[in-house]
């Protein structure tokens, strides 16, 4: 897979000539560099997302494809060696030991088989009927339950603390969910704790400047620049839709254009989108050198005005980043981050593809061995093993 190109043409527009620039007389006011630094975040934001989606638009398909191929291959070396291992058990000459160990087998090859199918199988589920008796029953829930103390003994030494009645979990898989689910109520304890204490340091924050500023008789500072922000926007809105009014346009090509154009400015009012509106107001507004200057010569009250709307912007980034990130790991089984290399996440498509194509190919390899009841009982015991080793 070859990675995308370090400058993609999908790169969003650069916000640089947004950017307030120094002047040889001044440096950047405090409020300026702000302004500065969220236009950048936003550009940061931007670009990550759109490489993200491309670099997934290129690989999910084929990736997700080969994972489901290599899945159904499985399933059915799965199948053959259950329908193997049933048959050699009912004329081949087994120990008690290793028949139990085959019928071991045959369960679990069942399980997989269950889970993973998306429908019942008739001859897997005939033969789930014959090896779920009340005998194997009993005998593979000892087995799963003296795994799951096992497991539950490394779990509580990770947890640091005890597992909340363990006596409900008799299996390895329950006994780690339920390990997870105490994590995570951990963390999230954890988190809700620093949460309050966050709150209640900002409520007494924002309590005292109000009471503060009820007896001066003035009316806070944040209510001012929020306010502002509302008005800049709004004016910047006002001159696009004078500009941009498709109505008072008597030509048909200029008045097309301009209505997709106001498409998009109603769009970004909505969502509050400045940088959007800043960028379509140098598109309609012949660029000058007066034109750039605009936000250098706008004083620092506006320009923190207007940056709370570009921090609201940077948050609403954030969350579509990360849920997309989400989305992607959990679709891909890798995980995925906008700031890793993209040869790297591609590496990792490709390492998984090959594992998944690996299962297949070793249960393929499994079935040629054990054509033979000598292979056969060898590869019973080696199996076992295996799976005491895992739950070990």
């Amino acid at each position: 897979m070859t990675p995308l190109p370090e400058t993609p043409p999908y790169a969003a527009p650069s916000l640089s000539a947004l950017m307030v620039q120094p002047s040889e007389q001044a440096a950047l006011t405090p409020a300026q560099q702000r302004f500065n630094d969220l236009l950048a975040q936003i550009e940061r934001l931007s670009v990550q997302i759109q490489r993200l989606q491309a670099w997934s638009d290129q690989y999910r398909y084929a990736h997700i494809q080969s994972l489901r191929e290599s899945v159904q291959l499985t399933q059915a070396h799965r199948k053959s060696l259950l329908l193997f291992v049933h048959e050699r058990l009912q004329t081949a000459d087994f120990t008690d030991r290793q028949q139990r160990m085959a019928r071991g087998l045959v369960r679990g090859l069942i399980a997989h088989l269950a889970e993973h199918a998306e429908n019942a199988d008739p001859q897997v589920q005939a033969l789930a009927d014959v090896y779920v008796s009340e005998e194997d029953t009993q005998e593979a829930a000892e087995e799963q339950a003296e795994a799951a103390q096992r497991l539950r003994e490394r779990i509580e030494e990770a947890l640091g603390q005890p597992l909340e009645k363990p006596s409900q979990y008799q299996t390895p898989e329950d006994m780690m969910a339920a390990g997870m689910r105490q994590w995570q109520r951990q963390q999230q304890a954890d988190e809700d704790r620093k949460a309050a204490k966050r709150a209640a340091r900002k409520a007494q924050k924002q309590a005292q400047k109000k009471s503060a500023a009820a007896e001066k008789g003035v009316v806070p500072a944040a209510a001012l620049r929020e306010r502002d922000a509302k008005n800049a926007i709004r004016t910047i809105y006002r001159q696009l839709a004078s500009a941009l009014h498709p109505d008072r346009e008597p030509d048909e090509q200029e008045r097309l254009r301009k209505t997709a154009l106001m498409s998009e400015v109603n769009a970004a009012y909505e969502k509050n989108d400045l940088t959007t509106l800043l960028r379509l107001q140098m598109q309609v507004t012949q660029v000058t050198p007066q034109n750039k200057a605009g936000a250098a010569r706008m004083a620092d009250d506006k320009l923190i005005a207007m940056s709370l709307l570009l921090k609201e912007q940077v948050a609403a980034l954030e969350d579509d980043l990360e849920q997309l990130e989400s989305r992607l790991s959990q679709e891909l089984c890798v995980p995925v981050r906008a700031n890793a290399d993209e040869a790297a996440l591609s590496q990792s498509l490709q390492r998984l593809q090959a594992d998944q194509r690996h299962s297949a190919d070793s249960l393929a390899a499994d079935l040629r061995r054990i054509q033979s009841d000598a292979e056969l009982k060898r590869w019973l015991k080696e199996q076992w093993q295996l799976a005491k080793a895992i739950s070990a």
